[in-house]
């Protein structure tokens, strides 16, 4: 995925994709009930991107910019301060929290929403996962004018400009601690970063004796293929107990986390195992025909450790990245578990 093609490939990525404590599947957390408050509504300053990101007192309309934000904010018991809920149509909330957002606007549908629909909500927080979100060139509404509209802005610490080729699984902990301060749920943010770091010991238990696959992970659209080398993506392989095929230190990956490969290339190196987003069904039938009939000598495809993970849960920052690093190590190593 060179540059340029960004856009795009966001956009078809974007297409995958009671208070009473609710167990999240897969990560065994739960739905905080309230606030605590414990910030006591003074000013609240955290370092964000390279910024210093102020927010005066505990946001009352709040905007997440991607499902996945949403859920964070869900689970952190701020249903009642969601003024809206961006790119909703790009994945759906999980089954247990979706109620608690029912009457929470909608906003930008599989795309970021336009400059004039983001602030026609009034937000006074947005929670982003990548700086993506906030290109001006795109109609977005840039950082800098959400300021001015009095909102603060804050990027998932593995989707800053400066981390996102760089980015680690566990950014998420460093997100959530700052969203406990921000909003006064230092106990509820606790919880959920004591429940993920248990659940990355576990798989990194389970997988540490296996003798490691080489994994190519790719994208395919159309006839077009990538590969991935760097980012948080990289991570999630490397938390799975896997062997990255392409990796940050290839000149390929010097400058994106993503870049876009010829056939004979991935061919040359002969992978164990392929890992592919898709964002849909149609998408993972399509990319599962045309690497089965392009490779099919690859030993990936003859021993069938193809594995297709959500788009939506390589976003910087989710719950989601958890979720598929314990899919991808049970699907390349089953008898670890």
């Amino acid at each position: 995925m060179t540059a340029p093609s960004l856009p795009r490939a966001r956009a078809r990525a974007a297409i995958l994709m009671t208070s009473a404590a609710l167990l999240l599947t897969g990560c065994g957390t739960s739905v905080a009930a309230t606030s605590d408050d414990t910030n006591g509504g003074e000013a609240v300053t955290v370092e964000n991107c390279g910024r210093e990101v102020v927010v005066d007192g505990i946001p009352e309309a709040a905007v997440g910019m991607h499902p996945a934000q949403t859920e964070l904010l869900l689970r952190l018991g701020q249903a009642d301060r969601l003024a809206g809920q961006a790119q909703a149509a790009a994945q759906a909330l999980p089954d247990d929290i979706a109620d608690l957002a029912a009457d929470v606007p909608t906003i930008g549908d599989v795309m970021p929403p336009s400059r004039e629909d983001l602030l026609s909500v009034e937000p006074d927080f947005v929670y982003s996962p990548t700086t993506y979100e906030f290109t001006a060139e795109q109609g977005f509404a840039s950082i800098e004018q959400l300021e001015q509209a009095d909102a603060a802005v804050y990027v998932a610490a593995g989707g800053c400009k400066e981390r996102r080729m760089t980015g680690e699984v566990a950014d998420l902990f460093v997100d959530l601690e700052n969203l406990g301060v921000i909003f006064g749920v230092e106990e509820a943010a606790a919880e959920l970063i004591a429940d993920g770091e248990a659940e990355l010991a576990e798989i990194a238990a389970a997988v540490a004796d296996v003798e490691k696959l080489r994994v190519a992970q790719v994208y395919v659209d159309g006839t077009t293929l990538q590969g991935i080398g760097a980012g948080v993506e990289y991570d999630i392989l490397r938390s799975a107990g896997a062997e990255s095929v392409f990796t940050p230190d290839q000149p390929a990956f010097a400058g994106f986390f993503a870049a876009t490969i010829s056939p004979e290339s991935l061919a040359t190196e002969e992978p164990d195992a392929l890992v592919f987003a898709v964002y849909d069904d149609a998408h993972e039938a399509a990319t599962r025909e045309y690497l089965t009939t392009t490779f099919p000598d690859m030993p990936a495809v003859r021993e069938g450790r193809m594995v297709a993970v959500s788009s939506a849960d390589v976003f910087p920052g989710t719950l989601g990245n958890i979720k598929i690093v314990r899919q991808i190590a049970e699907e390349l190593y089953p008898e670890a578990f």
